[in-house]
């Protein structure tokens, strides 16, 4: 198939200028003053819309245990 009318190189990057992507938009934690994606749990503190929904401290404890039951099965190889 034989293209009948060509757009040209300005016509097509004007198309695509509206193509491009935007950094997601972060607000200040009222809680903590931490910056946070909107409309999100808290990763600093874990509140939502002033209510704890995160327990954030069992978060960090349960990785640190992981990490530390991980490093010791590899030691013992």
């Amino acid at each position: 198939m034989v293209i009948r009318m060509r757009h040209t190189r300005a016509h097509r990057d004007n198309r695509r200028a509206h193509h491009a992507l935007e950094g997601s938009a972060l607000t200040v934690c009222p809680n903590c003053g931490a910056k946070m994606q909107r409309h999100t749990a808290c990763q600093n503190c874990g509140q939502y819309k002033g209510r704890a929904v995160v327990d954030v401290h069992a978060e960090l404890r349960k990785k640190q245990s992981k990490k530390n039951a991980s490093s010791e099965t590899a030691a013992e190889k």
